[in-house]
Order: C-alpha cells, then sequence, then structure tokens
C-alpha cells in the first residue's frame, strides 16, 4: 500500500477541496427574475347562462434562474431552476360582487388562502416564433396538491421572457364544489381554464 507523505498531502487536500466545492458555487450562482406589474394571471369558465372570467389581482412569482437565463430559455436551452408561482385566491376578482362571493366560498377561502405552484421539471424547444415546452409540477389548491403538466410558449421582448399558456382544470377534482347561483337556478360549469401572460425580467 502506498502511503502520501505529509507533503504530498497538504498539495492534494487543496485540490480535492476545490473539486468538491466547484459543484457547490455552481448551484448558487442565479439569478431572480422578476415578475413585471403587466403581467396576468386569469381564470375563464362556463355556466348554464352565460360565460365568466375571474381576474387574479395579486400574483407572487420566485423565478432562479442561471446567469444568462433568460437568453437561455429564448435558445430552447433549461436556463431556469426554480419556480414557485402563489396566488391569493381570496383576491381572485369576477367582476361581480355575488360571483366573488360564491366563487370565495367553493375555493375554501377561509381555510386555504393561497393557490400554490411548484415546478418540479419542463422540457422547453426552440421553434420559429420563440420557443414551447411543457411545466411539470405540483398545484395546491383547496388543500388538495396534484401533479400538473401545463403546455406553455415563451418567447423573449426587449431582452424580458414573456411566457403564455393556458390549463384546463376540473374543480372536482380537487374536491371543489362548483358555485351555484340564484338558489341553483345558475350552476358553473365544473371545468375552468387557467390562463397566464407573465412577464419576466433579470
Amino acid at each position: 500500500m502506498r502511503v502520501l507523505s505529509v507533503f504530498s498531502l497538504r498539495k492534494t487536500l487543496p485540490t480535492l477541496a476545490l473539486t468538491l466545492a466547484l459543484p457547490l458555487v455552481a448551484w448558487k450562482s442565479y439569478e431572480q427574475l422578476t415578475l413585471q406589474p403587466e403581467s396576468k394571471l386569469w381564470v375563464d369558465g362556463t355556466s348554464t347562462v352565460r360565460s365568466w372570467s375571474c381576474k387574479a389581482s395579486d400574483v407572487d412569482a420566485v423565478v432562479e434562474a442561471a446567469p444568462n437565463g433568460i437568453a437561455q430559455v429564448v435558445a430552447g436551452e433549461k436556463g431556469v431552476r426554480t419556480v414557485r408561482v402563489r396566488v391569493q385566491s381570496e383576491k381572485l376578482d369576477c367582476g361581480n360582487g355575488t360571483m366573488n362571493e360564491h366563487m370565495r366560498k367553493a375555493l375554501k377561502v377561509d381555510d386555504h388562502k393561497v393557490i400554490d405552484f411548484r415546478l418540479s421539471d419542463y422540457q422547453v424547444s426552440k421553434g420559429g416564433d420563440g420557443v414551447s415546452g411543457t411545466l411539470n409540477g405540483s398545484l395546491e389548491l383547496g388543500g388538495v396538491t396534484k401533479t400538473i403538466a401545463i403546455p406553455a410558449t415563451g418567447k423573449s421582448e426587449g431582452g424580458a421572457l414573456r411566457v403564455t399558456g393556458s390549463y384546463p382544470l376540473n374543480m372536482k377534482e380537487y374536491d371543489l364544489k362548483p358555485p351555484t347561483l340564484m338558489f341553483g337556478r345558475i350552476k358553473v360549469g365544473e371545468t375552468v381554464t387557467v390562463k397566464f401572460d407573465l412577464l419576466l425580467k433579470s
């Protein structure tokens, strides 16, 4: 067995420490992308009388990307590391006080005030006019968490990243009862469509 001398150890240990530290340094090297005020997230639905739409007036997004991450995503590469989007469910505005009240009751706002999406992985590929892909993650709604996959597109706008997409959501899959109005004469469809148009800047 070969025995390392004290001199050899002194030369080897710093190199080993640097080798072990490099992945940690790379992991910590990221930038925060900021959600811009013009970003939008809303829910479209139907009822036995007419269609309706509720806008989220309070959206919080935490997006961590590699340095120059926006350029990487636009090039079809995985430049984003972490995504978490949170919506205050009590601040969904349907443009009608009665509808707001029924929607908040349906979403169990008293017990579950936040709708929370966390990205676990994603696929991205470059196309003719930007990029497209799938956002895989978990959605917590009304106290129920499910794994979902959201199709989305992205493109560069003046150095910012605009991400758009939509996702059909069945309220009953989250143990939510679709709202009814006018003593049951108006019934909201159990499937709604969540839509988003988000602008992110570094």
